[in-house]
């Protein structure tokens, strides 16, 4: 039976445009404003005037980023800089990025393999918070963990003497690699 109009017979029937780039599909719209949106987070974030909190695309791939924190001044952190990985979904920002210490860090709330039990990453989540929202709560996280959530529980327990606490944080930090 022969196509006409887009049909065969009364069935619609997918004809080629003719075009040799593929219709858009709504994952690609999204990634598009997803880029913008990122895009838009990174300027905010290089006219901002926070304190010990960078983060810039890695390479070419805006939806992969790198961030560093320092730990904030009269915290048992202080003097210390963490190495951070963002990495964006199609989904974002109605979907939290995925975000992990790059850098070892001793802490209630970070485990072994730098993953962040940090509410705002998680269930918490809204689309109103961006890459400066993330950053600066991990900042105030390190001096302020949530202990009846531990990831680390040894770091829980030792929190409540913060001497023994500074001791350990600088017996096993090692400063990222510029």
């Amino acid at each position: 039976m022969a196509t006409v109009n887009g049909y065969q017979g009364n069935t619609p029937v997918a004809t080629s445009t003719g075009s040799k780039h593929p219709a858009p599909t709504a994952k690609t719209a999204d990634a598009q404003s997803v880029l913008k949106r990122l895009q838009s987070e990174l300027m905010a974030l290089m006219m901002g005037r926070d304190s010990g909190i960078s983060a810039f695309p890695e390479e070419d791939n805006i939806f992969c980023w790198k961030g560093t924190i320092t730990g904030s001044k009269d915290t048992v952190f202080e003097g210390t800089e963490y190495k951070l990985s963002l990495s964006f979904s199609n989904d974002y920002p109605f979907k939290p990025p995925k975000v992990k210490f790059e850098t070892a860090c001793f802490h209630p709330n970070v485990d072994v393999f730098g993953n962040i039990c940090l509410d705002i990453l998680q269930d918490k989540w809204s689309s109103a918070y961006d890459v400066r929202t993330i950053l600066l709560s991990i900042q105030s996280l390190l001096g302020e963990p949530n202990i009846s959530s531990p990831l680390n529980t040894h770091a829980a327990q030792l929190w409540s003497n913060q001497e023994e606490y500074r001791k350990m944080v600088e017996k096993l930090y090692k400063p990222p690699n510029a």
